[in-house]
């Protein structure tokens, strides 16, 4: 029984260290959210697929295509237009892009 209890515990400091690890893994971005279809019109969009671009102070901008989340749920789908936000989420890379998974999504307002 104080196995069981052990590894238990064991599991629940394991746990928790990847969610603070996970947590530590997010960043926050600055930019423009456009639908990859049909405003920034990429060849490889069959569908409308928010993207964030953001630009940095020597004017180099980058990608990062947003994942469906509560969050982006919440802030809404942008089609044939562009809005300024601040993203937070973690950023990954797959099939040669950047993806971010926002926790938390908000318009900038200007």
């Amino acid at each position: 029984m104080k196995q069981i209890a052990k590894l238990g515990v064991a599991l629940a400091l394991v746990a928790g260290l990847m969610a603070v690890v996970a947590a530590a893994d997010e960043m926050t971005l600055t930019g423009k959210v456009m639908c990859a279809k049909c405003t920034l019109k990429k060849a490889d969009a069959a569908k409308c697929q928010d993207v964030l671009v953001v630009t940095d102070s020597a004017g180099k901008t980058t990608e990062y295509y947003v994942e469906k989340t509560p969050a982006t749920e919440k802030f809404g789908h942008v089609c044939k237009s562009e809005k300024a936000a601040t993203v937070t989420g973690a950023v990954t890379e797959k099939d040669g892009k950047k993806w971010i998974s926002p926790s938390k999504m908000e318009e900038k307002k200007s």
